[in-house]
């Protein structure tokens, strides 16, 4: 492409966080050379990784932009430190255990250009290592009480039933693109999840701001599940609990609230905890029980904001 059509073009920034995993990051970088998206600026950050050589990565890809985090941040804190140096008007998180279509990105930055009230989209998933298989084509809605939602076309074969572009309930974290103005408006990602549900919070706090996410299946990216977190772990669990009950108490009101604890503490610690007995995994009881004080005991960080401008 010429270069006076090129500049015509919005520049993204794209940001990937790498925490013991050179190797796919690398993969990742390599796929994202075959992206056709002329004009574009690739952010790595390592997440203090402490049994990676992450020095490769720059190495191999000296034109990226690469930062070296002196402490875990954890999903949303590793991603923050790029959004606050990044220069394009629209930034791409996207999870470093995935590789790219080549064409994936004008469709969701041209639905971007189109809308204004679309704050951010996310592209269809496919399973990397599943031939043809969906991962994600959209969200239901999180239900108020619950706080449970589903992805819509989980598991099932790609016919091109969901090469569709729509609304969306949520956002999906391994691949999300987000206009600058947007995070202005709103601010970052909270980094009092750590990991787990932080991208639900922020799409949330987006559709109270007044936009609306959206789902563009018209682009693909294909996700490496299970690289970055064994399932059914107590890290897992740990996380994935002490982030839903932190999801409820940030984006609920009242009433609604006081059902979605009442829920929460009165139907689903028994529930969970029955289960994991039954199994013999007192690792994932523990690890339950946990993230349940972990929410008893912390209050006002829970309810914390990371501003656009708060540079690290």
């Amino acid at each position: 492409m010429e270069e006076n059509q090129q500049n015509k073009l919005p520049l993204v920034s794209v940001i990937t966080v790498n925490y013991n995993q050179s190797g796919v990051t690398l993969e990742f970088l390599a796929s994202m050379k075959h992206c056709t998206y002329p004009n574009i600026e690739i952010w790595v950050v390592d997440n203090a990784s402490p049994s990676d050589n992450p020095d490769i990565i720059k190495e191999q890809y000296p034109d990226i932009h690469f930062i070296k985090t002196a402490k875990n941040l954890g999903f949303a804190g590793g991603n923050n430190v790029a959004v606050r140096r990044a220069k394009g008007k629209y930034l791409l998180l996207i999870n470093n255990d995935t590789e790219v279509e080549p064409g994936f990105l004008e469709p969701m930055v041209e639905l971007l250009e189109s809308n204004s009230e679309i704050g951010m989209v996310s592209p269809k998933i496919q399973y990397f290592y599943s031939d043809n298989i969906i991962q994600f084509a959209g969200f239901s809605p999180f239900h108020p009480i619950t706080s449970r939602n589903f992805a819509i076309g989980f598991g099932e074969q790609d016919r091109g039933q969901y090469d569709i572009t729509c609304e969306t309930g949520s956002i999906f974290g391994a691949a999300m693109l987000i206009s600058r103005p947007v995070i202005e408006k709103v601010g970052l990602m909270s980094e009092v999840f750590f990991l787990y549900y932080e991208e639900h919070d922020w799409a949330a706090h987006i559709k109270k701001a007044g936009y609306k996410i959206y789902y563009q299946g018209k682009s693909l990216v294909l996700h490496k599940e299970s690289i970055s977190t064994v399932k059914n772990s107590a890290f897992q669990i740990y996380y994935l609990t002490r982030g839903r009950v932190i999801f409820a108490r940030r984006n609920s009101k009242g009433f609604t609230k006081l059902l979605s604890m009442l829920y929460i503490y009165i139907i689903t610690i028994p529930k969970i905890t029955l289960g994991y007995l039954l199994k013999g995994r007192f690792d994932l009881i523990h690890a339950f029980w946990r993230a349940m004080y972990w929410n008893l005991t912390h209050h006002k960080e829970v309810y914390q904001t990371e501003r656009l401008n708060n540079r690290i």
